[in-house]
């Protein structure tokens, strides 16, 4: 039992702040930290907590390494100091410590203006995005930190991820509630799990958690918040609102035992577990993630090209979604294979999103480059090299209207086909940005369905035109061309993408799930021999837990063949 003396009187106001930083922008963090800290107090907070390394931003890299973005870092935390004297409130918020030892990501409590000490993350993730061991030292203590009348156990995000680990030592050491800051990357259903994680260290300690986590878009990473409370019952106290910044406040109570109850003095929002939540999730993910990568980097605006596919047209609408309809210029570039439907698709989505739409006929410009190469294709008969030409004409003209807008090229292709190399270097793959990157091609179709039902729910006009989401899917590269011509029908390929890469199921695994061997080597080979490819590649948001970039790291380079 901690040696402090409670009176049944004594209670503590905190607010959560699960705020949106820019990765390097210190002071852009430090405004977002006063802010924070500001309506904190005048909502009635004592104490306010802002995610992991919040100063920094998540994840800062090899921004580490350089001495001059240390010492910026410290005369910003001073000014956040100064700021929360004069404000009158106290602080937990996330940010770098330097010893000679090495640096370590760490939890700092202020107090009055004054640092009280911090608390050094012990358990360093360096799996799927993480690459923490890179950067930071593990704690070698792990102890709690006086707060006015009580003792509080600081944590930092994977901290709270491992049964009788440092949450439990705080509850030995005579912590009474805990503080577990964040920057905890979303992907499908990452909520259910942070809130099982927490349940599960509960019942370990019976100490209240207030889980607070970061919001907002970093490469390929998208933060989702969901910040929460839960009391030392385990039961749900407050929860914060998902892909949005929020603040919320929680009021702790201690009793004459000192056991902490908690009780919300915010609205707590409740989240959907309907046939629909995933998509909302999923499509809410895909929304920050492009806004802040667009806003976050400068960019006035987007580009894509709009085939009529339902590739292009679902990333036309999320465009427009999150940045709105003026920062989206879409553009039609027909070539001699194009079909009339194909241009009427894409008109009917242009004119139902109220988007530029710029039709620019690349048929000419695609015989000037067959008749610039006959000589040397003299004799050959043409092939898949005619074919690429046309994706890399549009991706020029793409460019050319990027750099004379100050905009960004956003790619259209979808993980099924990236997987497969379905797709062609420095054609439709050149871009600045994926959005679908991480969405296989049936989840594709299921994201736009469920789009056009929440616009028919809300009588809005669909975004989607239904020719889109019942035309087979085409290239049209060639005459009478279908991706069914070179890929195998798309409920079966993403069957097995989604077992290969997205669960690291082995060949033999997938096989006795009743998939042929042949198709299966097939495609187990081709994924791999296209890792080149992947590796030019613009980043996209990553929504699940194995997305090509960060999550896998195979070698271009490879001589294994499967079996």
């Amino acid at each position: 039992m901690n040696a402090r003396k409670y009176r049944p009187d004594m209670e503590l106001t905190v607010a959560l702040a699960q705020n949106n930083p820019h990765v390097g922008r210190l002071e852009y963090n430090l405004d977002l930290a006063v802010t924070a800290a500001q309506s904190a107090r005048e909502a009635g907070a004592d104490l306010v907590v802002l995610p992991e390394l919040s100063l920094t931003g998540y994840p800062p890299e090899d921004l580490l390494y350089q001495s001059e973005f240390l010492q910026r870092l410290a005369e910003v935390e001073q000014r956040l100091h100064q700021a929360l004297a004069r404000i009158g409130i106290d602080a937990v918020y996330g940010s770098v410590r330097c010893r000679a030892e090495g640096l370590y990501n760490a939890g700092v409590l202020v107090c009055h203006g004054q640092e009280q000490g911090f608390a050094a993350k012990k358990l360093l993730p360096n799996y799927g995005v993480f690459d923490e061991q890179r950067y930071f030292r593990a704690a070698e203590r792990i102890e709690p930190l006086p707060y006015r009348h009580t003792t509080v156990g600081i944590t930092i995000c994977e901290d709270i991820w491992h049964a009788d680990g440092p949450v439990t030592q705080l509850a030995a050491a005579g912590a009474q509630w805990i503080i577990n800051i964040n920057a905890s990357p979303y992907h499908v259903g990452k909520w259910r799990q942070r809130r099982q994680v927490v349940a599960d260290r509960i019942a370990e300690t019976a100490l209240p958690i207030l889980y607070v986590n970061q919001v907002g878009g970093q490469d390929e990473l998208v933060f989702d918040g969901n910040s929460f409370v839960m009391d030392g019952d385990s039961r749900l106290v407050l929860q914060c609102r998902a892909f949005v910044s929020d603040l919320a406040l929680v009021r702790l109570n201690w009793d004459q035992n000192g056991a902490v109850r908690c009780q919300s003095e915010s609205a707590s929002v409740e989240l959907s577990t309907d046939d629909d939540s995933e998509a909302r999730e999923i499509y809410a993910a895909l929304c920050l993630g492009l806004r802040d990568y667009v806003l976050k980097n400068g960019f006035s605006g987007v580009v894509l090209g709009l085939s009529g596919g339902i590739d292009s047209v679902l990333t036309a609408v999320i465009c427009r979604d999150a940045l709105g309809a003026q920062q989206v210029t879409a553009v039609m570039m027909p070539s001699p294979y194009t079909a009339q439907e194909s241009l009427d698709d894409s008109a009917d989505c242009a004119r139902a999103l109220g988007i530029q739409l710029i039709q620019i006929d690349i048929a000419p410009l695609f015989m000037e480059f067959k008749k610039g190469l006959q000589p040397l294709f003299a004799g050959l008969d043409e092939d898949v090299t005619e074919e690429n030409i046309q994706p890399r004409i549009r991706a020029t003209l793409l460019m050319a209207l990027c750099n004379k807008q100050g905009r960004l090229l956003i790619t259209t292709g979808n993980k099924s086909e990236i997987s497969m190399g379905y797709a062609t270097l420095y054609g439709d793959m050149a871009g600045g940005f994926s959005v679908l990157k991480d969405l296989l091609k049936m989840s594709v179709y299921r994201l736009a369905q469920a789009r056009n039902r929440w616009a028919e729910q809300d009588g809005e006009p669909l975004p989607i035109p239904a020719n889109v989401l019942v035309r087979p899917p085409t290239a049209e590269l060639k005459p009478g061309q279908k991706d069914s011509d070179s890929l195998p029908p798309y409920p079966i390929l993403d069957r097995i993408l989604h077992l290969y890469i997205e669960q690291g199921v082995g060949m033999e695994a997938i096989v006795a799930t009743g998939v042929d061997r042949t198709l299966v080597r097939r495609i187990l080979s081709q994924v791999d021999r296209n890792e080149y490819k992947r590796r030019q590649a613009p980043p996209g948001v990553r929504i699940t837990t194995r997305a090509f970039g960060r999550d896998r790291r195979y070698p271009i380079t490879n001589g294994f063949c499967f079996s």
